[in-house]
Protein backbone atom coordinates (compact mmCIF):
# COMPACT_ATOMS: atom_id res chain seq x y z
CA UNK A 1 0.00 0.00 0.00
CA UNK A 2 1.46 3.07 -1.11
CA UNK A 3 1.57 5.94 1.71
CA UNK A 4 -1.65 8.14 0.78
CA UNK A 5 -1.02 10.19 3.74
CA UNK A 6 1.86 12.05 1.79
CA UNK A 7 -0.09 13.72 -0.41
CA UNK A 8 -3.85 14.04 0.76
CA UNK A 9 -4.76 17.18 -0.94
CA UNK A 10 -8.84 17.08 -0.31
CA UNK A 11 -10.23 15.25 2.83
CA UNK A 12 -14.20 15.63 3.65
CA UNK A 13 -16.23 13.12 5.57
CA UNK A 14 -19.85 11.83 6.12
CA UNK A 15 -21.25 10.57 8.95
CA UNK A 16 -24.64 8.74 8.33
CA UNK A 17 -27.25 6.70 10.94
CA UNK A 18 -27.98 2.85 9.66
CA UNK A 19 -31.21 4.10 8.00
CA UNK A 20 -31.00 3.45 4.07
CA UNK A 21 -33.39 6.41 3.67
CA UNK A 22 -30.36 8.58 4.53
CA UNK A 23 -28.88 6.83 1.05
CA UNK A 24 -30.10 10.24 -0.91
CA UNK A 25 -27.88 12.05 1.27
CA UNK A 26 -24.60 9.51 0.35
CA UNK A 27 -24.60 9.94 -3.32
CA UNK A 28 -25.00 13.93 -2.37
CA UNK A 29 -21.80 13.67 -0.47
CA UNK A 30 -20.19 11.59 -3.02
CA UNK A 31 -20.93 13.84 -6.09
CA UNK A 32 -19.74 16.94 -4.06
CA UNK A 33 -16.47 15.32 -3.82
CA UNK A 34 -16.09 13.67 -7.08
CA UNK A 35 -17.34 17.32 -8.49
CA UNK A 36 -14.84 19.02 -5.93
CA UNK A 37 -11.77 17.02 -7.66
CA UNK A 38 -13.08 17.32 -10.94
CA UNK A 39 -14.07 13.38 -11.92
CA UNK A 40 -16.06 12.92 -14.40
CA UNK A 41 -19.52 12.42 -13.95
CA UNK A 42 -19.33 8.74 -15.83
CA UNK A 43 -16.37 7.66 -13.22
CA UNK A 44 -18.16 9.29 -10.44
CA UNK A 45 -21.45 7.03 -10.84
CA UNK A 46 -19.63 4.26 -10.57
CA UNK A 47 -17.79 4.94 -7.15
CA UNK A 48 -21.13 5.98 -6.28
CA UNK A 49 -22.44 2.96 -7.06
CA UNK A 50 -19.75 1.33 -5.38
CA UNK A 51 -19.78 3.13 -2.38
CA UNK A 52 -23.63 2.66 -2.16
CA UNK A 53 -23.54 -0.83 -2.27
CA UNK A 54 -20.67 -0.96 0.65
CA UNK A 55 -22.66 1.35 3.11
CA UNK A 56 -26.04 -0.05 2.46
CA UNK A 57 -24.29 -3.72 3.60
CA UNK A 58 -23.29 -1.77 6.38
CA UNK A 59 -26.33 0.05 7.35
CA UNK A 60 -28.54 -3.76 6.72
CA UNK A 61 -25.79 -6.28 8.40
CA UNK A 62 -23.20 -4.71 10.64
CA UNK A 63 -25.60 -3.59 13.78
CA UNK A 64 -28.08 -5.90 15.21
CA UNK A 65 -31.73 -5.22 14.07
CA UNK A 66 -33.15 -2.33 15.53
CA UNK A 67 -30.11 -1.46 17.14
CA UNK A 68 -29.12 2.52 15.93
CA UNK A 69 -25.43 2.78 14.90
CA UNK A 70 -23.41 4.74 12.67
CA UNK A 71 -21.24 4.84 9.59
CA UNK A 72 -19.06 7.35 8.87
CA UNK A 73 -17.52 7.77 5.43
CA UNK A 74 -14.49 9.84 4.56
CA UNK A 75 -12.91 10.70 1.68
CA UNK A 76 -9.29 11.45 0.43
CA UNK A 77 -8.04 12.55 -2.34
CA UNK A 78 -4.41 12.81 -3.59
CA UNK A 79 -2.67 13.29 -6.81
CA UNK A 80 -3.92 10.26 -8.22
CA UNK A 81 -6.39 8.54 -6.58
CA UNK A 82 -9.14 8.70 -4.63
CA UNK A 83 -10.39 6.98 -1.38
CA UNK A 84 -13.55 6.75 0.53
CA UNK A 85 -13.16 5.02 4.01
CA UNK A 86 -16.30 3.41 5.61
CA UNK A 87 -16.27 3.53 9.00
CA UNK A 88 -18.63 1.16 11.59
CA UNK A 89 -18.66 -0.40 15.18
CA UNK A 90 -20.97 -3.01 14.21
CA UNK A 91 -19.80 -6.70 13.85
CA UNK A 92 -16.47 -7.48 12.43
CA UNK A 93 -17.51 -8.69 8.97
CA UNK A 94 -14.70 -8.47 6.29
CA UNK A 95 -16.28 -8.11 2.93
CA UNK A 96 -13.01 -8.99 1.31
CA UNK A 97 -12.89 -12.47 2.90
CA UNK A 98 -16.09 -13.25 0.77
CA UNK A 99 -15.28 -15.37 -2.66
CA UNK A 100 -15.70 -13.81 -6.00
CA UNK A 101 -19.37 -14.49 -7.13
CA UNK A 102 -19.65 -17.11 -9.98
CA UNK A 103 -21.28 -15.17 -12.04
CA UNK A 104 -21.37 -17.65 -14.97
CA UNK A 105 -23.72 -19.29 -13.00
CA UNK A 106 -27.29 -17.91 -13.55
CA UNK A 107 -28.65 -16.27 -10.82
CA UNK A 108 -31.01 -19.01 -9.34
CA UNK A 109 -27.60 -21.30 -8.52
CA UNK A 110 -25.99 -18.04 -7.42
CA UNK A 111 -25.78 -17.38 -3.94
CA UNK A 112 -27.84 -14.58 -2.39
CA UNK A 113 -25.74 -11.40 -1.81
CA UNK A 114 -21.88 -11.48 -2.90
CA UNK A 115 -22.80 -9.56 -6.08
CA UNK A 116 -22.41 -6.28 -3.75
CA UNK A 117 -18.58 -7.12 -3.34
CA UNK A 118 -18.17 -8.51 -6.70
CA UNK A 119 -19.56 -5.25 -7.93
CA UNK A 120 -17.06 -3.07 -6.04
CA UNK A 121 -14.06 -4.90 -6.99
CA UNK A 122 -15.21 -4.10 -10.54
CA UNK A 123 -15.69 -0.77 -9.71
CA UNK A 124 -12.73 0.31 -7.78
CA UNK A 125 -9.39 -0.75 -7.88
CA UNK A 126 -8.25 -1.64 -4.22
CA UNK A 127 -10.38 -2.68 -1.20
CA UNK A 128 -8.90 -2.64 2.11
CA UNK A 129 -10.50 -3.98 5.05
CA UNK A 130 -9.40 -4.10 8.78
CA UNK A 131 -10.88 -4.47 12.09
CA UNK A 132 -9.15 -1.67 14.21
CA UNK A 133 -10.43 -0.44 17.85
CA UNK A 134 -13.63 -2.36 17.22
CA UNK A 135 -14.53 -0.83 14.29
CA UNK A 136 -14.75 -2.04 10.69
CA UNK A 137 -12.18 -0.54 8.30
CA UNK A 138 -13.41 -0.19 4.60
CA UNK A 139 -11.20 1.35 2.15
CA UNK A 140 -12.26 1.51 -1.52
CA UNK A 141 -9.21 3.21 -3.62
CA UNK A 142 -9.68 4.49 -6.96
CA UNK A 143 -6.76 5.70 -9.54
CA UNK A 144 -7.38 8.82 -11.17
Amino acid sequence: MMDQQADVRFQRSLTLPNDVQTVPQLAEFVDEVCETIGIDMGLAMKMNLAIEEAVVNVMNYAYPAGEKGDVNIEAKAGEDYISFTITDSGAPFDPTAKGDVDTTLGVEERGIGGLGIHLIRQLMDSIDYQRDNGQNVLTLTKKL
